[in-house]
């Protein structure tokens, strides 16, 4: 059979294809050859990105890649770069606001996958930080060429965008008082905190009437117990909690909530310095406690900005995010499940 397929007298000879890619020109003819006529069929690329599949893309990043490598050759040479840790933390904060996938992929003319996105922004990250420290360095020139570049990446509303997680400052009207809302859960509190006009005196008979060890908690029976400390014998703070026109102890029944209310007063260490005027409305109260002690921290670092730093790691000065989990269909509370009844 192997005999019938291949044939004993074409094993010895090798074919070879006698198609060429031009065609063949005698060299006789050659002199009469103009080879000026020859052109290139395709033109020349003038991308070196040409043959990858987003050539806009890439031409983009090489030129922001480019303008990088500049900027870090420019502070280099002024030797602000390698930048030691200490110095870039003391750096402020880079608050960005580019634009996003789709946007940024209509300005490269490219559909833009999450990978090439995230190197983008890596790279425009990398250049506001280059110009944060020309702008330290006083280096104007160069800041405003890196301006100019990242511009062209930031959203329209950019400066709407940044200022919505700041809180608006707390404004104080002719008579010194400032008004706060917090809250906290489903409740609200619309605070109104003056400080106290202390009468004229002599100080040294005050300070005889008053030792100075007792002048806290004189301040504090007076703001949980004002009805009480009316009837001793000795001059108290006239500074008050009044709660929908009620003293604070009688509002508050719970001793919990009470001390959740005065929490960011004693902490501030101004028991006694402040009259608060409060409306609550909503929720139960350890809601209207919560939210009237949220307000009372938002006016306490409006009226004395030393201590917001305390306020606010003691996490005083945000509102509380918890909130009840809503019910879920087929059960009989968030999680709560009904008892099982086998008939």
């Amino acid at each position: 059979m192997n005999v019938l397929r291949r044939p004993s007298g074409l094993s010895k000879f090798r074919f070879y294809s006698t198609q060429t890619t031009r065609p063949f020109v005698p060299p006789a003819s050659l002199n009469h050859f103009d080879f000026r006529q020859r052109q290139r069929e395709k033109p020349r690329p003038t991308s070196p990105a040409f043959y990858t599949a987003r050539p806009e893309f890439y031409d983009q990043l090489s030129s922001l890649e480019s303008a990088l490598q500049h900027a870090k050759t420019a502070l280099t040479s002024c030797h602000l770069l390698p930048l030691p840790q200490f110095a870039r933390e003391a750096l402020p904060p880079r608050v960005n606001a580019w634009v996003d996938k789709r946007e940024l992929g209509l300005k490269l003319r490219s559909t833009l996958t999450t990978s090439r996105y995230r190197r983008v922004v890596l790279v425009l990250n990398e250049l506001e930080t280059y110009r944060a420290i020309a702008e330290k360095a006083g280096i104007a020139e160069l800041q405003e060429g890196i301006r100019g570049i990242t511009e062209l990446f930031e959203r329209a509303d950019a400066a709407t965008m940044l200022a919505r997680g700041k809180a608006k400052p707390v404004k104080f009207d002719e008579y010194g008082r400032s008004y706060t809302l917090g809250k906290r859960k489903t409740s609200s509190a619309r605070v109104w905190i003056v400080p106290v006009q202390q009468p004229p005196s002599d100080k040294s008979t005050a300070s005889q009437l008053i030792p100075a060890a007792t002048e806290t908690d004189t301040a504090l029976t007076a703001l949980l117990d004002p009805i009480s400390s009316s009837k001793s014998n000795e001059p108290v703070s006239v500074s008050q909690i009044l709660v929908n026109n009620t003293p604070l102890s009688t509002y508050f029944p719970i001793p919990a909530d009470r001390a959740r209310v005065i929490h960011p007063i004693k902490l501030a260490g101004l028991l006694g310095a402040y009259n608060i005027f409060a409306i609550v409305r909503g929720g139960g109260t350890s809601g209207q406690s919560g939210a009237l002690a949220h307000g009372i921290a938002k006016g306490l670092a409006a009226h004395e900005p030393a201590i917001a730093t305390i306020l606010r790691k003691a996490k005083l000065l945000r509102r509380d995010p918890r909130m009840v989990e809503r019910k879920k269909p087929g059960l009989a509370k968030a999680r709560k499940r009904y008892a099982w009844v086998k008939r």
